[in-house]
Protein backbone atom coordinates (compact mmCIF):
# COMPACT_ATOMS: atom_id res chain seq x y z
CA UNK A 1 0.00 0.00 0.00
CA UNK A 2 1.56 3.49 -0.76
CA UNK A 3 0.88 5.85 0.85
CA UNK A 4 -0.26 9.45 -0.08
CA UNK A 5 2.69 12.43 0.16
CA UNK A 6 -0.37 14.96 2.34
CA UNK A 7 -0.23 11.74 4.85
CA UNK A 8 3.47 11.73 5.02
CA UNK A 9 3.54 15.23 5.45
CA UNK A 10 1.26 15.02 8.77
CA UNK A 11 3.13 12.59 9.78
CA UNK A 12 6.35 14.14 9.99
CA UNK A 13 4.56 16.99 11.85
CA UNK A 14 2.98 15.68 14.47
CA UNK A 15 6.62 13.83 14.90
CA UNK A 16 7.95 17.17 15.22
CA UNK A 17 5.38 18.48 17.44
CA UNK A 18 5.27 15.56 19.33
CA UNK A 19 9.76 15.22 20.37
CA UNK A 20 10.70 18.87 19.99
CA UNK A 21 13.74 20.35 19.18
CA UNK A 22 17.23 18.67 19.53
CA UNK A 23 18.81 18.88 22.58
CA UNK A 24 23.15 18.40 22.51
CA UNK A 25 22.96 16.94 26.67
CA UNK A 26 19.97 14.12 26.78
CA UNK A 27 19.75 11.91 29.35
CA UNK A 28 20.40 8.15 28.39
CA UNK A 29 22.78 9.42 26.00
CA UNK A 30 25.46 10.43 27.59
CA UNK A 31 28.71 8.72 25.77
CA UNK A 32 31.64 10.34 28.10
CA UNK A 33 32.64 6.57 28.80
CA UNK A 34 33.70 6.26 25.67
CA UNK A 35 34.19 9.64 23.14
CA UNK A 36 36.93 8.09 21.10
CA UNK A 37 34.41 7.06 18.47
CA UNK A 38 32.97 10.70 17.89
CA UNK A 39 34.86 13.34 15.95
CA UNK A 40 35.85 15.81 18.55
CA UNK A 41 34.58 13.31 20.97
CA UNK A 42 31.04 14.53 20.62
CA UNK A 43 27.75 12.22 19.64
CA UNK A 44 24.88 13.08 17.30
CA UNK A 45 22.72 15.32 17.94
CA UNK A 46 19.47 13.33 17.96
CA UNK A 47 16.02 13.93 19.16
CA UNK A 48 15.14 12.06 22.91
CA UNK A 49 13.13 9.37 22.95
CA UNK A 50 11.80 7.21 25.25
CA UNK A 51 13.89 4.04 26.74
CA UNK A 52 17.36 5.35 24.47
CA UNK A 53 20.62 4.09 26.58
CA UNK A 54 24.34 4.26 25.70
CA UNK A 55 26.42 2.06 25.65
CA UNK A 56 30.14 1.42 25.16
CA UNK A 57 32.09 -1.04 23.68
CA UNK A 58 35.63 -1.79 23.39
CA UNK A 59 35.47 -1.18 19.57
CA UNK A 60 32.23 1.06 18.82
CA UNK A 61 29.54 2.24 21.01
CA UNK A 62 25.96 1.98 20.41
CA UNK A 63 22.75 4.69 21.44
CA UNK A 64 19.58 1.85 21.69
CA UNK A 65 16.26 2.33 21.50
CA UNK A 66 14.31 -0.03 23.72
CA UNK A 67 11.19 0.97 21.26
CA UNK A 68 12.64 -0.55 18.29
CA UNK A 69 14.77 -2.88 20.63
CA UNK A 70 18.02 -2.00 17.87
CA UNK A 71 20.14 0.39 17.95
CA UNK A 72 19.64 4.29 16.34
CA UNK A 73 23.04 4.27 15.39
CA UNK A 74 26.44 2.47 15.65
CA UNK A 75 29.64 4.38 15.79
CA UNK A 76 33.13 3.48 15.37
CA UNK A 77 36.69 5.38 14.63
CA UNK A 78 38.68 3.18 12.01
CA UNK A 79 41.69 3.91 10.79
CA UNK A 80 45.21 2.12 9.23
CA UNK A 81 46.25 0.34 12.50
CA UNK A 82 42.88 -0.52 13.52
CA UNK A 83 42.52 -2.54 9.92
CA UNK A 84 45.88 -4.14 10.39
CA UNK A 85 44.59 -5.59 13.35
CA UNK A 86 41.25 -7.25 11.91
CA UNK A 87 40.87 -10.33 11.09
CA UNK A 88 39.93 -12.15 13.54
CA UNK A 89 38.00 -15.24 14.12
CA UNK A 90 34.36 -14.81 14.11
CA UNK A 91 32.52 -15.91 17.29
CA UNK A 92 29.19 -16.00 15.80
CA UNK A 93 27.93 -16.39 19.45
CA UNK A 94 24.60 -13.81 18.96
CA UNK A 95 23.75 -13.05 22.70
CA UNK A 96 20.97 -10.54 24.49
CA UNK A 97 22.58 -7.69 26.07
CA UNK A 98 22.39 -8.42 29.31
CA UNK A 99 22.95 -4.44 30.50
CA UNK A 100 19.37 -3.55 29.31
CA UNK A 101 16.19 -4.51 30.96
CA UNK A 102 14.95 -7.22 29.47
CA UNK A 103 11.86 -5.48 28.33
CA UNK A 104 13.84 -2.93 26.15
CA UNK A 105 16.32 -5.94 24.77
CA UNK A 106 16.27 -8.31 21.53
CA UNK A 107 16.72 -11.41 22.09
CA UNK A 108 17.62 -15.12 20.56
CA UNK A 109 14.14 -15.83 20.34
CA UNK A 110 12.91 -13.15 18.34
CA UNK A 111 14.96 -13.80 15.47
CA UNK A 112 14.68 -17.72 15.40
CA UNK A 113 12.68 -18.28 12.00
CA UNK A 114 11.81 -14.91 11.49
CA UNK A 115 13.65 -14.72 7.82
CA UNK A 116 16.38 -12.01 8.90
CA UNK A 117 19.63 -11.95 9.82
CA UNK A 118 21.07 -10.57 12.55
CA UNK A 119 22.59 -7.66 10.82
CA UNK A 120 25.69 -5.83 12.35
CA UNK A 121 26.10 -2.26 12.24
CA UNK A 122 29.52 -2.15 13.45
CA UNK A 123 30.35 -5.41 11.15
CA UNK A 124 32.25 -8.01 12.62
CA UNK A 125 34.78 -7.29 10.04
CA UNK A 126 35.78 -4.47 11.77
CA UNK A 127 36.85 -5.76 15.34
CA UNK A 128 40.87 -5.96 16.16
CA UNK A 129 40.91 -7.99 18.84
CA UNK A 130 38.70 -10.97 19.63
CA UNK A 131 36.96 -9.69 22.71
CA UNK A 132 35.73 -6.75 20.36
CA UNK A 133 34.68 -9.59 17.78
CA UNK A 134 32.57 -11.30 20.37
CA UNK A 135 31.29 -7.98 21.90
CA UNK A 136 29.94 -6.96 18.12
CA UNK A 137 27.42 -10.12 18.44
CA UNK A 138 25.81 -8.57 20.83
CA UNK A 139 22.37 -8.37 19.51
CA UNK A 140 22.53 -4.50 20.69
CA UNK A 141 24.86 -3.98 17.54
CA UNK A 142 21.95 -5.65 15.20
CA UNK A 143 18.60 -5.09 13.11
CA UNK A 144 16.39 -7.40 11.21
CA UNK A 145 18.24 -7.16 8.03
CA UNK A 146 17.12 -8.94 4.63
CA UNK A 147 19.50 -11.87 4.47
CA UNK A 148 20.60 -11.96 0.92
CA UNK A 149 21.32 -7.75 0.78
CA UNK A 150 22.63 -8.51 4.52
CA UNK A 151 25.55 -10.93 2.93
CA UNK A 152 25.90 -9.36 -0.25
CA UNK A 153 25.80 -5.94 -1.62
CA UNK A 154 26.02 -4.64 2.16
CA UNK A 155 28.82 -6.76 2.84
CA UNK A 156 30.67 -5.98 -0.74
CA UNK A 157 29.60 -2.78 -1.79
CA UNK A 158 29.45 -1.12 1.78
CA UNK A 159 31.18 -2.87 4.66
CA UNK A 160 34.16 -4.13 2.38
CA UNK A 161 34.43 -0.61 0.47
CA UNK A 162 34.64 1.00 4.01
CA UNK A 163 37.10 -0.87 5.14
CA UNK A 164 39.38 -0.70 1.78
CA UNK A 165 38.65 3.12 2.81
CA UNK A 166 39.88 3.35 6.14
CA UNK A 167 42.74 0.88 5.71
CA UNK A 168 44.36 3.83 3.18
CA UNK A 169 43.26 7.04 4.77
CA UNK A 170 46.25 8.82 6.65
CA UNK A 171 44.13 9.66 10.03
CA UNK A 172 40.85 8.54 11.26
CA UNK A 173 38.16 7.76 9.37
CA UNK A 174 34.84 8.13 11.81
CA UNK A 175 31.94 5.40 10.38
CA UNK A 176 28.34 5.70 11.85
CA UNK A 177 25.35 3.02 11.21
CA UNK A 178 22.23 2.52 11.56
CA UNK A 179 18.50 2.09 10.75
CA UNK A 180 15.50 4.10 9.52
CA UNK A 181 11.80 3.15 10.38
CA UNK A 182 8.89 4.12 7.95
CA UNK A 183 6.83 5.35 8.60
CA UNK A 184 7.31 5.04 12.31
CA UNK A 185 8.80 2.55 14.69
CA UNK A 186 5.49 2.02 15.78
CA UNK A 187 4.14 1.33 12.73
CA UNK A 188 7.11 -0.75 11.06
CA UNK A 189 6.39 -4.53 11.03
CA UNK A 190 8.04 -6.36 13.41
CA UNK A 191 9.59 -9.94 14.41
CA UNK A 192 9.40 -12.19 17.22
CA UNK A 193 7.51 -12.53 21.09
CA UNK A 194 9.42 -9.47 21.56
CA UNK A 195 8.54 -7.35 18.64
CA UNK A 196 11.70 -6.08 17.28
CA UNK A 197 11.15 -3.76 14.54
CA UNK A 198 12.19 -4.19 10.88
CA UNK A 199 13.86 -1.04 9.61
CA UNK A 200 12.97 0.23 5.95
CA UNK A 201 16.09 1.67 4.99
CA UNK A 202 19.77 1.36 6.45
CA UNK A 203 22.34 4.10 6.12
CA UNK A 204 26.35 4.22 6.88
CA UNK A 205 28.36 6.93 7.29
CA UNK A 206 31.85 7.63 6.78
CA UNK A 207 34.00 10.97 7.63
CA UNK A 208 37.32 11.46 6.70
CA UNK A 209 38.79 13.64 9.34
CA UNK A 210 42.08 14.70 7.55
CA UNK A 211 40.16 15.55 4.57
CA UNK A 212 37.48 17.02 6.58
CA UNK A 213 34.85 15.13 3.85
CA UNK A 214 31.98 12.51 4.47
CA UNK A 215 29.56 10.39 2.36
CA UNK A 216 26.87 8.36 2.98
CA UNK A 217 25.28 4.83 1.79
CA UNK A 218 21.89 4.44 1.97
CA UNK A 219 20.02 1.02 0.78
CA UNK A 220 16.59 -0.34 1.38
CA UNK A 221 16.26 -3.48 3.81
CA UNK A 222 15.12 -5.76 0.89
CA UNK A 223 16.54 -8.79 -1.03
CA UNK A 224 16.44 -7.24 -4.37
CA UNK A 225 18.35 -3.65 -3.06
CA UNK A 226 21.03 -2.83 -5.77
CA UNK A 227 23.96 -1.07 -5.09
CA UNK A 228 23.88 2.53 -4.41
CA UNK A 229 25.84 5.63 -5.23
CA UNK A 230 26.86 7.02 -2.14
CA UNK A 231 24.83 10.19 -1.36
CA UNK A 232 26.25 13.73 0.29
CA UNK A 233 26.27 14.10 4.29
CA UNK A 234 24.17 17.32 3.22
CA UNK A 235 21.77 15.22 1.64
CA UNK A 236 21.63 12.57 4.57
CA UNK A 237 21.07 15.21 7.18
CA UNK A 238 18.68 16.44 5.22
CA UNK A 239 16.43 13.02 5.08
CA UNK A 240 17.68 12.19 8.71
CA UNK A 241 17.57 15.86 10.76
CA UNK A 242 20.58 14.92 12.41
CA UNK A 243 23.70 16.87 12.70
CA UNK A 244 25.81 13.57 12.88
CA UNK A 245 29.27 15.80 13.66
CA UNK A 246 27.73 18.76 16.15
CA UNK A 247 31.20 20.01 16.46
CA UNK A 248 32.47 19.48 12.96
CA UNK A 249 32.97 21.35 9.56
CA UNK A 250 32.42 19.20 6.94
CA UNK A 251 32.67 19.16 3.74
CA UNK A 252 31.04 17.09 1.04
CA UNK A 253 32.15 15.61 -2.01
CA UNK A 254 31.95 16.88 -5.50
CA UNK A 255 30.41 13.71 -7.73
CA UNK A 256 33.63 14.03 -9.91
CA UNK A 257 35.89 13.84 -6.39
CA UNK A 258 34.20 10.64 -5.14
CA UNK A 259 36.71 7.94 -4.96
CA UNK A 260 33.57 5.37 -5.42
CA UNK A 261 31.17 7.89 -7.95
CA UNK A 262 33.86 8.36 -10.30
CA UNK A 263 33.55 5.26 -11.65
CA UNK A 264 29.21 4.73 -11.00
CA UNK A 265 28.20 8.21 -11.60
CA UNK A 266 27.75 7.86 -15.25
CA UNK A 267 26.29 4.29 -14.90
CA UNK A 268 23.69 6.04 -12.51
CA UNK A 269 22.37 8.89 -14.96
CA UNK A 270 19.45 8.50 -16.72
CA UNK A 271 17.99 5.99 -14.36
CA UNK A 272 14.74 7.13 -12.52
CA UNK A 273 15.02 8.82 -8.96
CA UNK A 274 13.26 8.07 -6.09
CA UNK A 275 13.95 9.92 -2.61
CA UNK A 276 12.60 10.64 1.06
CA UNK A 277 13.52 12.83 3.71
CA UNK A 278 13.38 10.98 6.71
CA UNK A 279 13.75 11.71 10.75
CA UNK A 280 15.84 8.62 11.96
CA UNK A 281 15.08 8.36 15.20
CA UNK A 282 10.91 8.24 14.48
CA UNK A 283 11.11 7.81 10.76
CA UNK A 284 8.27 9.93 9.61
CA UNK A 285 8.99 10.45 5.37
CA UNK A 286 8.12 12.77 2.68
CA UNK A 287 9.23 12.58 -0.84
CA UNK A 288 12.50 14.91 -1.90
CA UNK A 289 15.64 14.94 -3.00
CA UNK A 290 17.15 12.69 -4.82
CA UNK A 291 19.19 9.24 -4.75
CA UNK A 292 21.02 7.30 -7.87
CA UNK A 293 21.25 3.57 -8.42
CA UNK A 294 24.70 2.04 -9.78
CA UNK A 295 26.97 -0.67 -9.72
CA UNK A 296 28.55 -1.34 -6.54
CA UNK A 297 31.06 1.01 -5.03
CA UNK A 298 34.91 0.00 -4.64
CA UNK A 299 37.81 2.04 -3.54
CA UNK A 300 40.47 2.25 -5.47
Amino acid sequence: MQTSPSTVKLWLLAGLLAFGPISQSLAGQDFSACPQFFANGIAPEVKDRPLQRALCFDAFAVLHSGESKTPVFVAERLNRAAIADTGEKRSNRFYAEARLRSAERATLADYKGSGFDRGHMAPAGDMPTAQAMAQSFSLTNMVPQAPEQNRGVWAKAVESSTRKYASRALGDVYVITGPVYVPSIDLSPSIGPGHVRVPKYLFKLVYDEQQHKAWAYWHENANATPASAPISYAELVKRTGISFFPDTQVAGLASAQHPCLRSTLSHARGIPTRAWQVQITDAHVQPNGAALRSRPCQVS
